[in-house]
This record gives C-alpha cells, sequence and structure tokens, in this order.
C-alpha cells in the first residue's frame, strides 16, 4: 500500500527537470526527482558557447556545475527507470521497474535520445567503432580518419571538434546544405581537415572486429561510394524518450513528443513537461532550463487552487 503522496515528480535529471527541482525545493514542497542518470543529453553535448554566463563550456562540466547547484539544495535524484505512468483519479501513480509513487503532479522532463541509422554494421560495430556521442569517443580517434553522418548543428559540433583531434573528417549529409547555426557551419567549412559529402545516404558500416569503412550512395550520380574510416558517428536527430506516457491520454504528438502550452501544462490537469520531450521546436539547453522553471512555478500554482 502507498502511504506517502507527494506533491510532485520530476522524471529526468537533466537541465529541465534539475531546474524544475531547484524551484520546486525553494517552493518548499515535497517532491522526488527520479532519473537513471543526470545531465542527459546535455552531458553529451560537445563545446557550448551559447549558454550565459558561460562564454566558453563543454557539456561534462555544464552538468557538473548543474548537479553542484542540486546538491547546495540537498537534492538527490533516485536512481530508477520510469516505465509507465497512470491515472489514480486525481493523482498519478509513477511506476519504475522496482517501485511505484503515488504523486500529486508530474513534470516530464526526460529528454531524448539519439535516432539510429538502421543499416548494416551499426548494431554490429557499437562501441567497436560506432558511436552516438562525440564528446566520449572521439579523443579515442586521435590522427585516424572518422565520418560524421548528419547534416545539423550535432553533426557541426562534432565535425569543428574531430578537425582538433582527427586526421581526417568527412560529413556524410543526405541534404544539399548542412542545417544549423551559421557560425558553426562557417567554421566547419573553414577546417582544412574536413569534408563535407552532399546529398549522400548511407547505406552500411563495415569491417572485421572493429570499422573500416562506410558505404553511401551518392544521390547526384546514384552510385555507391566508399570511404575507408576508423570510425563513425552518428547525429541525425533525437527521439523523445515518452514511451511510459500511455498514447490513449492524447498528449503526444506523430513524433512523440509532448504537447504543452507556454506554461509547460498538459491537457491532463497536473500533468507538466519540460525540455527536449516537448513539441516545442527549439532544442536547446537553456530553453530546457527555462521551462523547467515554468512547470515547476506552474506546479506550485496548481497545487496552491487545490488547497
Amino acid at each position: 500500500m502507498i502511504k506517502n503522496i507527494y506533491d510532485s515528480i520530476i522524471i529526468g535529471a537533466s537541465a529541465g527537470g534539475i531546474s524544475a527541482a531547484i524551484y520546486l525545493k525553494r517552493n518548499n514542497l515535497n517532491f522526488l526527482i527520479i532519473a537513471k542518470d543526470i545531465g542527459g543529453e546535455m552531458a553529451l553535448s560537445g563545446i557550448i558557447e551559447n549558454y550565459p554566463g558561460f562564454p566558453v563550456t563543454n557539456g561534462v562540466e555544464l552538468t557538473r556545475k548543474f548537479k553542484e547547484h542540486m546538491e547546495k539544495y540537498k537534492i538527490q535524484p533516485l536512481n530508477e527507470k520510469v516505465i509507465l505512468l497512470e491515472k489514480d483519479n486525481s493523482n498519478f501513480l509513477v511506476k519504475t521497474e522496482n517501485n511505484v509513487y503515488l504523486t500529486k503532479t508530474v513534470i516530464v522532463a526526460t529528454g531524448s535520445t539519439p535516432k539510429k541509422l538502421n543499416v548494416p554494421g551499426e548494431e554490429k560495430f557499437f562501441h567497436k567503432g560506432v558511436s552516438y556521442c562525440s564528446v566520449c569517443d572521439l579523443p579515442l580517434f586521435q590522427n585516424k580518419v572518422v565520418a560524421i553522418v548528419g547534416g545539423g548543428n550535432s553533426a557541426n559540433e562534432a565535425g569543428i571538434m574531430g578537425s582538433k583531434i582527427c586526421k581526417k573528417v568527412y560529413i556524410i549529409n543526405k541534404n544539399p546544405e548542412m542545417k544549423g547555426d551559421k557560425i558553426l557551419i562557417e567554421e566547419l567549412k573553414a577546417k582544412q581537415n574536413v569534408e563535407i559529402i552532399y546529398n549522400a545516404l548511407t547505406q552500411e558500416i563495415y569491417g572485421y572486429q572493429f570499422v573500416e569503412g562506410i558505404k553511401y550512395l551518392d544521390k547526384s550520380t546514384n552510385e555507391i561510394k566508399d570511404l575507408k574510416v576508423d570510425g563513425v558517428f552518428i547525429h541525425i536527430g533525437l527521439k523523445p524518450n515518452s514511451n511510459f506516457i500511455p498514447d490513449e491520454w492524447g498528449v503526444k504528438n506523430e513524433y512523440g513528443e509532448i504537447i504543452i502550452n507556454q506554461l509547460g501544462q498538459t491537457k491532463i490537469n497536473g500533468l507538466f513537461a519540460a525540455g527536449d520531450v516537448t513539441n516545442i521546436p527549439h532544442k536547446q539547453i537553456g530553453i530546457a532550463v527555462g521551462q523547467g522553471i515554468i512547470s515547476a512555478l506552474e506546479v506550485a500554482r496548481y497545487l496552491s487552487t487545490k488547497g
């Protein structure tokens, strides 16, 4: 039998979740923050130059600062994975792999995970030359040749980072141009050891024990081409971590993003969301922080109206 009813449970401990936790604590609310890790995709970010107050930092360092701030308020996340949300009259049941928690409100701040190419060799060579985290693994490819698959800011950042570490960096982009921040694209194009291949669809990652190469379709000529590389870094977008929310609740769009208004509210009373898991189009750390704060303040207001 569940005895304790929390004012709120935050699911996720990255930029949005940690920000929400700090504000719930400052409002003296009884809450939990549940997450399988701290930092999420923020911790995997490369060079960060657009977060106010930190002219130049990186994902690991910024996550450390967020964690320090959380610890100042004596907030300790529960290291559990949420597998299902259920309704219990006006409250919510938050089910993890080992426990069930009852709460009046929920803030979902679970972020997103990298999408996969779903090509031959991708799974086989994961951690054997295939990676979705440039910050984690590019330093292992000092003076080697790598391919980065993608055409947006994540690929831009990975390419810039790789140019400083690797002998040669290929950017395999299915589109005719790179997308993202112009300043990053200009910096990437200026790198002498970076070659951007446009209109290219990845077909296969191959090797023996480790990655040895990658094949792609040149859409301009309809030819299959081959690059000899030591590693492949995949940056083709993110998938929202929202599978634990029942589809029948009708709070997710076709991409699995949680639909919110400007106050972080969903169509279900007491259910809020913040950060990359939402349908807000701009996936930025600063935006996730703001959404986490707004959601926490709205939770406090919502609870006060409920007495």
